[in-house]
């Protein structure tokens, strides 16, 4: 554990603390449950056994529910914090090697992780969903989500983009139309994250359950629906699906308002 006060187990990093100017995400594939678990808790007590900067804001795995995914999601407060980070030599023995370690139990898929930055958020009212519609949160102007359900599923959508301006095209076209009607049982937030190169879009979804989320699916995601509609629409677009994960383990660092959410690197 930690001797950092500032560092909290945190199972759900804070997506749209106003601080995060980096995010790196990235997907593994484990052999099943078994490996999926030790793999999640072997980088989490790495990360919660050496010393961080202050540049460090969270770092959480997700347990995919197939049994054999992994989502990694890693906050820093910049670029260069994290470069920074990674390039000295005691943190590469120490982190790199107990997490080389742990990647090298993998067959297939150890990617390494990808920036992002969040681009706008779709946030459930802090009343849940009896208040008002949905809030269109942009870059820049995010705030905390206080009083909203704590989420039981993540579920991360993934689209191929030819470049920042159709990243940014798609985002806008989908939070313009659906930000302001009234949330979808189930649904707490939308998390729009645009690759650093403009080459794809992740939408980090957050759902009470992974049962709501199926429900829209069946109901709202069919090929003839509004949804698929609007994003085949947009030039230089290419889905790629979605996965649901479950929250399993994180680390993050107190906000200036509040503790990271949720009870309680790449």
């Amino acid at each position: 554990m930690t001797s950092d006060r500032n560092l909290l187990p945190s199972p759900l990093p804070d997506i749209v603390r106003p601080d995060a100017g980096h995010v790196l995400i990235s997907h593994w594939d484990t052999a099943g449950p078994e490996q999926q678990r030790a793999l999640m808790d072997a980088v989490m007590d790495a990360w919660e056994e050496h010393p961080l900067p202050e540049g460090f804001l969270s770092r959480s795995c997700f347990a995919g529910t197939d049994g054999r995914g992994v989502l990694n999601y890693a906050q820093w407060r910049s670029a260069e914090a994290h470069r920074e980070f990674a390039a000295d030599p005691a943190n590469v023995r120490f982190l790199g090697r107990r997490i080389g370690a742990a990647r090298d139990t993998l067959a297939e898929n150890a990617a390494e992780p990808d920036a992002y930055r969040l681009y706008r958020s779709m946030l459930l009212p802090a009343d849940g969903p009896g208040g008002a519609a949905g809030a269109d949160v942009a870059d820049g102007a995010r705030g905390a989500g206080a009083g909203r359900p704590v989420p039981g599923c993540i579920v991360v959508v993934a689209f191929d983009t030819g470049g920042h301006d159709s990243a940014r095209r798609l985002v806008d076209t989908l939070v313009d139309r659906f930000s302001g009607g009234r949330p979808e049982d189930g649904g707490v937030s939308s998390n729009f994250h645009i690759r650093t190169d403009g080459g794809r879009v992740l939408n980090y979804s957050e759902w009470t359950d992974e049962k709501a989320h199926q429900q829209v699916v069946e109901s709202r995601l069919q090929e003839d629906g509004e949804v698929l509609r609007l994003i085949r629409a947009v030039p230089g677009v290419r889905p790629l699906g979605f996965r649901r994960y479950l929250p399993h383990r994180g680390l993050g660092r107190r906000t200036a308002e509040r503790p990271p959410s949720g009870a309680g690197v790449g």
